[in-house]
């Protein structure tokens, strides 16, 4: 059988000449032989070198099985192609002076093979990801931390999966009867999607955002109700648009597993509720409000019964609920501009501001931009409180005031002198007047906290903090303009 497979056999004893073309002598037919058993073994070998690579191209760690390659074969990886116009995503198979290079994407890591020989690429990809697989067996995950946190042990295991570039033991179950030693492992993290959560919640009464066994010494709730009110107003002041976008945010430091309950001046709620829209204590104006969001924590069909935010909180601060109000909008200023353009030099503005809020309310950081023409070289500005600025850097006048009180009016008068020029023929176009202010305790929409109860089984005693802001301004998160023309 041996003198068949190598080309030759024996006729009465004597070896005749192999009948492969070519072939002429016992030398000719040894090196024959040697080319094809080279040409056929080549085609098996899955990889010359094996690299682990994070996203930026680093190299956490390598092996190297034959010598036909180099050792920077993942700087030409990181250069060539991971750092190339068409990225790594375009072909896994790549050839890059007369090297292979095959790579596939697990997590953050890219597993890179190199051959220089024309091998078998279906077997290096799947090579890859019973690697990969293996790993997984020892490390629970597999990603960048748990390689570094287990050089030594990969090392081994990439020792026993490979000779010479030929693939050997890839099974876990055998590796680990001779490979006992353990890695560190990364706790697996249990993927279950949020119908599943809700059910099971649902089902076993579970409260999954909090856990049991919190306490505090002194037990406090706060809540605020933080509007961004966004209006847009004419130059005789009428109002052209507004809205409220607020929202009520808690912060909780509760022992046990206590039950709120929160009721507000909802029109809805009210109607539910006859004693309070009778205009009892807290009960104020009902207000009707056009969509809310709420937390995961809320209890939706007792709200829909009774319209009262019933909910077990979380530890610590989040947003209970969300809400926009459209219709009965109270306004906290009232805006009058008289500004005139007199000539091609000259600009006269009068601004006259009134707080409508409570005498005993006051805004803090109230900020006034108003809008000059580009062609401006200087501005006198008097105004009756605050300090006031041209900024030609944003071509408006800056007034700023510290404490705006209540029922209060604040006037601001400037001359603007122009430069005169024949390039730019535009009229001005006017911007409008901004303007950016917080006010404690006062909402736009009227909204209020009729009250909020806490049950809990240890029955302890709960402060509870309450505080209103109304704000605009472009990093307050709302729009308040008025019109110049």
């Amino acid at each position: 059988r041996t003198r068949a497979v190598l080309g030759f056999h024996t006729k009465g004893g004597a070896a005749e000449a192999c009948t492969w073309p070519g072939i002429r002598s016992r030398r000719g037919i040894l090196r024959g032989v040697f080319d094809h058993l080279v040409m056929t073994v080549s085609t098996h070998v899955a990889v010359s070198a094996l690299y682990f690579l994070n996203l930026r191209g680093d190299v956490i760690l390598y092996r190297l099985y034959r010598d036909d390659v180099e050792r920077n074969m993942a700087d030409a990886f990181r250069t060539q192609i991971l750092q190339s116009k068409d990225g790594p995503t375009t072909c896994p198979v790549r050839n890059l002076a007369g090297c292979n290079f095959a790579h596939c994407r697990y997590n953050n890591v890219y597993v890179l093979t190199v051959t220089k020989s024309n091998s078998n690429i279906s077997l290096a990809f799947k090579f890859m990801s019973q690697v990969v697989e293996l790993l997984k067996s020892y490390f629970n995950e597999f990603d960048e931390d748990s390689l570094r946190n287990n050089f030594v042990l990969t090392y081994e295991l990439l020792d026993e999966v490979l000779d010479f570039g030929y693939p050997q033991i890839l099974t876990p179950e055998i590796l680990k009867l001779y490979i006992t030693q353990e890695g560190v492992r990364t706790e697996r993290k249990q993927k279950k999607s949020a119908s599943d959560k809700k059910a099971t919640l649902q089902v076993t009464g579970a409260v999954g955002h909090r856990r049991e066994g919190i306490r505090y010494k002194r037990n406090e709730v706060f809540l605020d109700i933080i509007e961004s009110i966004n209006m847009l107003m004419s130059a005789k002041g009428t109002v052209l648009r507004a809205d409220v976008a607020g929202k009520i945010v808690m912060k909780c430091f509760l022992s046990g597993m206590p039950d709120l309950k929160l009721g507000l001046n909802d029109k809805l709620t009210l109607e539910h509720d006859p004693a309070r829209a009778g205009g009892g204590a807290g009960a104020g104006k009902s207000i009707e409000m056009d969509d809310m969001t709420f937390h995961q924590c809320v209890n939706l069909s007792r709200f829909h019964e009774d319209r009262c935010v019933s909910f077990v909180p979380p530890d610590g601060e989040f947003d209970l609920m969300k809400y926009r109000i459209t219709e009965g909008v109270h306004l906290p200023f009232k805006v009058l501009p008289i500004i005139k353009e007199i000539g091609r030099t000259r600009v006269e503005c009068n601004i006259k501001i009134k707080s409508t809020f409570g005498p005993k309310l006051f805004a803090l950081g109230t900020i006034v931009r108003i809008p000059v023409p580009k062609q401006t070289a200087k501005a006198s500005i008097t105004v009756s409180s605050g300090k006031a600025k041209y900024a030609a850097a944003e071509n408006c006048i800056v007034w700023k005031l510290r404490r705006f009180p209540g029922q209060t009016e604040l006037g601001l008068s400037a001359e603007i002198e122009l430069v005169s020029t024949t390039m730019d023929k535009k009229s001005w176009s006017r911007p409008p007047i901004t303007l950016e202010f917080q006010v404690p305790m006062f909402t736009a929409s009227g909204l209020r906290v009729r009250f909020l109860k806490v049950w809990e089984k240890a029955g302890y005693n709960t402060v509870k903090w309450v505080r209103y802001l109304t704000r605009a301004g472009p990093n307050q998160g709302g729009t308040y303009e008025i019109r110049c023309s």
